[in-house]
């Protein structure tokens, strides 16, 4: 619900309840900010005790104001606020932002009172930014509810933080850099308003080129894909999520699950939902200017101009760290760099000028790459020296680069003696950054999202051969237990049209025997016992039995190895299985999410996946380009793409992860779902699911 968002931002009065003439107190700052940059709606300070404050008459209530009021700011005691908001709503307000704190950060006394503001507001349908939050600013209209001191520039980033000290630090930090923001909104404890309302406010607000976020969770993690989804193909969102260790972590019992970290489904999401996910607040508010700032690079393709050596060298590692290339400049090109540089000039890729390097210079070997090379990358490199200007240098930057389609990012290996030129360089759209390991970040994301803007819109895919009344019938039918191992899981799979090896149940070595004649020797044999789910670690597995005498074998001395390792395992017979010629192993799996629901994963299968780690994770739904996306991210998907020389068949597992898919889908109980391996065979044999398990929630 969107609804009176507007009122936040675009307000034709504001309230300020609680004021206080107090220089020291909060709200008098305030006061003050929303006074002094151009805000020219109505200001209303409230306070019962003072007559006016900084030249605005004061009222006893919000009642008592004569005019109407779009947006109350409330810094008040926690435990008076709801009384405070049924005033605003028989005041017909439309917005409430709640700076003050005392509500469900404190604990269990904080989330009741936190409910009882949450039913004053919806009586009255007004819309709550906070509480505990610091206020919002919008740069345009000049209106800043904030404490904090200062006002960034009119620029394209609208930035949204669940922390407010996180919106205090970069306002201070972009103040001096120049760097240019539509608005900064801070949600504080999300009663209400949250990070995905945001978004999708910002998405169409025509100030904003750039959403930047900081946050600590997403509660609605379907709703939250759903808007950022739509949202990335009209403009980017960069994010940083806090809180990535998997300290906390539960244990869990299949592979997927050990594998999919408390990370892992939030990463996963912002991938599918076009989200560029940055590693620290500096790459955050990098990664924003340069797409503010910057077209899209039009290619992969980088050329640096350097006057130093090694931050050259660092900023190659990080282009390649991130998947960008130093283009190649051919014999022609390097001979007019010479005629216009230093004899002495490295004119390869990186075109090293050498230390004392003039912003002629510069401009000369930036126009030369740009007439004969099509790279889509310039990157000027500038370390401070004696006898260099850096204002000339930048200005030299800007000659060459404007009206350009070709993305430029400067670097200056400094502070103090660049700050100018920085200014300069800013106020031209052209980002500076100081570190040169930083620029390989921000053009990979650019990358990533110019990707996800290009593609062609998918279509998710539905099962159309899934029996689901009979698997309903199926499932519903399971007993009541919550892990259930290959012999109650495969039927499930099988009404999906997910194959599985040949294999018959047997109570017995007789019926196991009968069993492996139907089949056809050589056969597997597994124990089923339902304490035993990783049934090679307990001993539960005979493989390759060519023979009766040598089935009788097997299985009285897998049984012996089952009770030793699990002597409270109460085995209930055996599956006799037909032994599968050769393939290539790969796991397919699923763990449910508390925020994003079925976490689907792929990788390399068998018994060392947890070791090898090569796995690959989609949230569900999924497309069919999601799915090939996923297997192509993976070393076990190069394998079944012809690495080794064979090309399995990638379709048979395309369909299986869709299968998974669905049956999560339609069966949210499940917690976890899993077959390893899947056995793959040559490219039109299909595959076939050799064991699988799955654990209800």
């Amino acid at each position: 619900m969107q609804d009176n968002l507007s009122s936040f931002f675009e307000p034709q009065s504001v309230a300020l309840i609680g004021a206080s003439s107090n220089p020291s107190k909060l709200s008098y700052g305030i006061l003050k900010n929303i006074s002094q940059y151009g805000y020219r709606g109505g200001i209303y300070p409230i306070n019962p005790k003072s007559n006016e404050i900084l030249g605005f008459p004061c009222y006893s209530s919000i009642l008592d104001v004569p005019e109407e009021v779009d947006l109350t700011v409330i810094i008040l005691p926690a435990e008076i606020i709801p009384q405070v908001i049924d005033d605003c709503g028989k005041k017909g307000v439309k917005a409430c932002i709640v700076i003050s704190g005392g509500f469900k950060e404190l604990g269990e006394d904080g989330k009741q009172r936190e409910k009882e503001l949450e039913i004053s507001t919806r009586k009255y349908g007004i819309r709550i930014i906070g509480p505990n939050c610091v206020g919002n600013i919008n740069v345009y209209s000049g209106l800043n509810t904030t404490f904090i001191k200062g006002m960034p520039v009119k620029g394209g980033i609208g930035f949204v933080s669940q922390s407010g000290a996180v919106c205090g630090g970069v306002v201070d930090h972009v103040v001096q850099e120049g760097i240019g923001f539509s608005h900064l909104i801070s949600l504080g404890n999300e009663m209400d308003v949250n990070e995905t309302d945001m978004i999708s406010y910002l998405a169409d607000d025509e100030n904003t080129h750039v959403i930047a976020c900081y946050v600590e969770s997403i509660r609605d993690g379907a709703r939250f894909m759903e808007v950022a989804k739509h949202v990335s193909k009209k403009k980017p969102i960069v994010l940083l999520k806090a809180g990535k260790s998997e300290l906390g972590a539960k244990a869990v019992s299949s592979h997927t699950g050990s594998l999919a970290g408390s990370h892992t489904a939030y990463s996963t999401a912002f991938k599918q939902a076009g989200v560029i996910e940055v590693s620290s607040l500096r790459a955050l508010l990098q990664t924003s200017m340069a797409l503010d700032m910057q077209p899209l690079p039009q290619n992969k393709q980088a050329v640096i101009f350097t006057n130093a050596g090694g931050p050259a060298a660092l900023l190659s590692d990080s282009l390649d760290e991130h998947g960008l290339k130093l283009a190649n400049l051919n014999e022609k090109t390097q001979q007019m760099l010479k005629a216009k540089l230093n004899p002495a000039a490295q004119t390869m890729n990186p075109v090293d000028m050498l230390g004392g390097a003039t912003q002629g210079e510069y401009a000369q070997a930036m126009r030369v790459v740009k007439e004969n090379n099509d790279a889509g990358i310039l990157l000027p490199v500038l370390v401070p020296q004696a006898l260099v200007d850096p204002v000339a240098v930048a200005r030299a930057i800007i000659s060459e680069t404007q009206n350009s389609q070709r993305t430029t990012i400067a670097c200056m290996v400094g502070k103090q003696s660049t700050q100018e030129a920085k200014l300069l360089l800013h106020q031209q759209h052209i980002p500076l950054l100081d570190y040169p390991e930083d620029v390989g970040e921000v053009l990979g994301g650019m990358l990533r999202y110019k990707a996800y803007h290009d593609a062609p819109a998918e279509t998710l895919e539905i099962s159309r051969i899934a029996q689901k009344e009979e698997a309903r019938s199926y499932f519903h039918g399971l007993a009541d237990q919550k892990q259930f191992g290959e012999a109650e899981t495969r039927p499930l799979l099988e009404l999906y049209g997910v194959k599985n090896v040949e294999g018959k149940r047997a109570d017995s070595l007789a019926e196991a025997q009968q069993a492996a004649k139907e089949l056809g020797y050589p056969v597997v044999i597994k124990v089923i016992s339902d304490e035993i789910l990783h049934k090679s670690d307990a001993g539960g597995i005979r493989l390759d039995i060519k023979d009766e005498r040598s089935l009788a074998d097997a299985y009285q001395d897998m049984l012996t190895d089952v009770r030793s390792h699990a002597p409270e395992a109460v085995i209930k017979g055996v599956l006799v299985e037909k032994m599968q010629k050769q393939g290539e192993e790969v796991i397919v799996g699923m763990k449910w999410d508390a925020n994003f629901g079925a976490l689907l994963m792929f990788g390399m299968g068998g018994i060392y996946v947890e070791a090898f780690k090569d796995v690959s994770f989609r949230i569900a739904p999924v497309s069919e380009v999601d799915v090939r996306n996923m297997i192509a991210e993976t070393a076990a998907g190069k394998i079944l793409n012809g690495l080794r020389g064979i090309r399995y068949d990638i379709d048979a597992v395309v369909q299986t992860i869709l299968a998974l898919s669905q049956v999560c889908l339609d069966f949210p109980e499940i917690q976890e779902l899993e077959i390893n391996p899947l056995k793959v065979f040559s490219k039109g044999d299909g595959a076939a699911a050799l064991d699988s398990r799955m654990i209800i929630k």
